[in-house]
């Protein structure tokens, strides 16, 4: 009986933070500290926690996951859902575990708050690693409705382009603009590759036994609205963000899907030419989730830029 009750006391205190913020820690405290940032607004780790977390780990690193406040698995917190609030959460984790300084992973969204949170704390930030995340919204949300068009145009699906046509003259600054995008993404399978590798076919099939797996679909829908009303989250370019960064010597290191549909080749070949031709990677068979799609490569390239 006593061994049951410490083991649900340390999954309980690894794995909650302050008001019930759901944060757990992979590896040992003695490892290169790295914190995963999720996507959304309205998602959660889930993916990357069941798939990827233990094995970076155990490449040496002590990998920290966690769900912003309001959404995922921290969705009963309370939550004002600006970026004060996310970057004052990042400071208590690493007040918490006594990190000075942080390599981190912004899958998606998760890139717009590292990119953010480094400006603003450079001392705290040893580089930044962006995974399919956006620098502009506005320009991904121009090539969804370009990609979806062309695919409508030839299943002369007259009904689509209708809802295109209408997209089009919406006002793109619009949550309800935005919505739409991400639909028409979802619908015409822009987050998946359209071959997966092997290794990748495994580590889904694995993933789809865990119990947890449902949680990596499952969103909160209170927080992009809010951050759409705080932030303006859908209409922020951070071409000039990534430049002062660089400019502070903080490395900003890139891994993205070529068959990620939110994404241009040129707007991924525009931030490479802003970070560094050696500091991004675009990889084949790979699509939004690259720590997924090609995990094998994905580890790698943490590992090495956190030599």
């Amino acid at each position: 009986m006593k061994k049951i009750a410490l083991l649900f006391l340390l999954f309980f205190t690894t794995t909650f933070f302050g008001q019930e913020l759901y944060v757990k820690q992979y590896g040992t405290e003695k490892g290169t500290p790295i914190l995963f940032l999720h996507g959304g607004p309205g998602y959660n780790s889930a993916a990357f926690e069941i798939t990827t977390a233990q094995k970076l780990a155990d490449q040496g690193f002590f990998v920290l996951v966690y769900d912003r406040r309001g959404e995922g698995r921290s969705a009963d917190v309370k939550a004002n859902f600006t970026f004060e609030e996310s970057f004052s959460d990042i400071d208590a984790i690493l007040e918490k575990y006594k990190i000075k300084k942080i390599s981190l992973i912004g899958h998606s969204f998760g890139g717009i708050l590292a990119t953010l949170y480094a400006e603003k704390n450079p001392t705290k930030v040893k580089n930044i690693i962006l995974v399919g995340a956006p620098v502009s919204l506005q320009e991904a949300f121009k090539n969804i409705i370009s990609r979806s068009k062309k695919i409508y145009e030839e299943k002369e699906d007259k009904v689509s382009l209708n809802y295109i046509s209408m997209l089009e003259n919406m006002d793109p600054s619009t949550m309800q603009y935005a919505s739409y995008c991400f639909a028409h993404a979802m619908q015409n399978g822009f987050y998946s590759p359209k071959k997966r590798t092997d290794e990748a076919k495994a580590i889904y099939a694995e993933f789809l036994k865990n119990p947890d797996a449902k949680l990596a679909s499952k969103m909160t829908i209170e927080a992009p609205q809010g951050f759409a009303n705080n932030e303006k989250y859908t209409t922020i370019d951070l071409t000039e963000n990534v430049k002062n960064l660089k400019s502070k010597k903080i490395p900003i290191y890139g891994l993205y899907g070529m068959e990620d549909g939110l994404f241009s080749e040129k707007q991924v070949t525009d931030l490479q030419g802003i970070i560094g031709e050696n500091n991004l990677f675009y990889l084949e068979d790979c699509s939004h989730n690259v720590f997924i799609d090609q995990q094998s490569k994905f580890l790698e390239k943490v590992k090495l830029w956190n030599k």
